[in-house]
Order: C-alpha cells, then structure tokens, then sequence
C-alpha cells in the first residue's frame, strides 16, 4: 500500500505524538526536558528500520521459493499502483473538461491560423463557489444594511474590549509585568517567604536580620528617607536610593516579581522592635489613602474636656 520511506516516518511520527501526550513535561516538549527520551526516540527508529529490512528479507527468500510463473505474476501484482477511483471521478466531475479523445464534440469551427476553439463549459467548482458568493452578498446585505446588525465601529470596540479584559486577566497571572503603579502589597505566606529569602541574600548586610539598620536605614520605625508604603518601597529598590550616596538599583538583578515580593516582606519589619536600632532617618510617612483617624471632642482652647468628679466637689 506504501513505500518503506513513508511507513517509517508515519509511525515514528505517531509514535512521537503519544510520547509527547503521555509524559507530563509541562511547557517544554517532553524530548527537550527529559534527555532520556531521545534516547528512546532514537531506539524506535532503529527498530522500525530493522524491521523494514527483515521484512524485505523475508520476502526475497519467499520470492526464491516460487515458480518462474508464480514470480512473473508476483512482479506484476507489485507493479500495480493503488488508485482512489472515486476520487479520481470525482475530480473529474468537478473539473467538468472533456477528456482528449472527445474533444471532437464540442470542437467550434473557427479557426484561426489552424488554431480552433473549443466549446467547454466553466467548471462545475467555478460556477458553485459563483453562487455561494451571490448567497453571501444577499445575506450580508440583509444582515447589515436591512435589519442593521453592528458595524465596523462597534465591531472593534468590542474586540478592543475583549482584549483588554484579556490583557487584565493574563497581568493576574503574570507577575513579572508588575510595576511601581500597579503593584500591591502581598500577604500571602509563599510571596512573603520569597521576599524574606532574597532579603537575606541582598539586604542583610545593610539593613541587619531584623530590619534595625547599619549601613542602610532602619525599616521598623515610621521613617521613610524616599517615602513607605508598597509603591515607594518598590520603585526604591528598583531605581535605587539617594545619588550618590544610596542603595544601588536593583531592577537589573531582580525580576519585578522578586522585587514586589521583597517590598512585601521588609514591609512586615514595621512596628517590631529591633536588637540594636539606628537611628531614626528622613520623614515620618502617613499613607495617604489610609483611612482618617476621628479626634476626641476638644474645649474652645484646643484641650480636651475633663471629667469633674462631683462627689469630690460635694465634699469639699
């Protein structure tokens, strides 16, 4: 039914398929993450030609054995070739030509320097795709021009739409396209396990275990010499400190992933108290989205009302 140089490929091809299918390798392709598949891969192929060559080895023996007319009949079967018949009168129906030998039939007599015409009708596929696009004219006119269906207008403020809600939903998963503007505090224990993590690597030599300070700034006070909160933190570590005298920047290290999670961790240092802390540096830092704190009721002159205790009064 088929050559040798189509089988094996066909199967090995298969087989490759299932491989891949069967073995979980996540994102990459099973041959690139596990080196072990290769060899596998490499196995079937040499087993799928062995067994080609034995076939073929088996059959010239078998060949051998038979009569000089068994052997001509032999010859013959294999020198035939496989046709789709129906495929072949199918294509002719579509094609709707006259073959060769009855071109006489529709034959015109002109003739123009020996060079005559032939009366063929168009294509049987031609002339039915002709009217599929007369159908789709009728109803793309009725839909859009009749009953007034969308335009191109709001056709791509829907797909605009579509993909920026696209877009939102993959920046929920895809951490490392967070920025100062859009990153947030995160709480969860795994996000702040890695913060800690990398703070230990980079931050400790400066800030101290515990966040109190050496080289570098206390983190557990109110202080901020560039401004607290998340947004801060996160564009300082970033883009670095004061010129000149700062911390370097760190976008060219971290990922902005690892940065969002660093900011988090040394976020939790305030509040706690530390071994040997430094010095208060740069401004207090009041978040301004923080909710406002109610003051207790004051007299005319700015001091709080006191409670007079009556029975002392009394007496006195």
């Amino acid at each position: 039914m088929s050559p040798w140089w189509i089988r094996i490929p066909v199967v090995f091809f298969i087989i490759f398929v299932l491989m891949e299918y069967f073995i979980d390798s996540g994102e990459k392709p099973a041959f690139l993450e596990y080196p072990i598949t290769q060899f596998f891969l490499l196995l079937v192929l040499l087993i799928l030609i062995a067994i080609e060559l034995i076939l073929k080895s088996i059959e010239n023996v078998l060949f051998q054995t038979l009569s000089e007319d068994a052997k001509k009949r032999y010859v013959e079967a294999r020198s035939q070739t496989w046709e789709w018949a129906w495929g072949k009168r199918m294509y002719r129906k579509l094609l709707g030509s006259k073959p060769v030998e009855k071109e006489g039939e529709i034959i015109l007599d002109h003739n123009y320097d020996g060079i005559k015409e032939l009366d063929n009708e168009l294509p049987p596929w031609w002339v039915y795709l002709f009217y599929a696009t007369i159908i789709f004219g009728v109803v793309y006119l009725a839909r859009f021009h009749v009953f007034g269906d969308y335009d191109q207008d709001l056709e791509y403020e829907r797909e605009v739409a579509a993909a920026q809600a696209a877009i939102e939903e993959y920046k929920k998963t895809a951490k490392d396209l967070v920025d100062v503007n859009t990153v947030q505090l995160l709480t969860d224990a795994s996000d702040i396990d890695a913060g800690k993590a990398i703070y230990e690597v980079n931050c400790v030599v400066c800030h101290m275990a515990d966040g109190g300070g050496g080289i570098g700034p206390n983190l557990t006070d109110q202080h901020w010499i560039l401004g607290g909160g998340i947004k801060n933190v996160f564009n300082t570590i970033s883009e670095g400190g004061r010129a000149g005298k700062g911390m370097v920047a760190w976008k060219q290290t971290l990922k902005p992933a690892e940065m969002a999670q660093v900011s988090s961790y040394l976020l939790t240092f305030q509040g706690t108290t530390a071994a040997n802390p430094k010095a208060p540096e740069g401004d207090i830092w009041i978040d301004p989205d923080a909710p406002p704190v109610e003051e207790s009721p004051a007299d005319p002159e700015g001091m709080p009302e006191q409670q007079i205790d009556t029975a002392a009064v009394v007496s006195n």
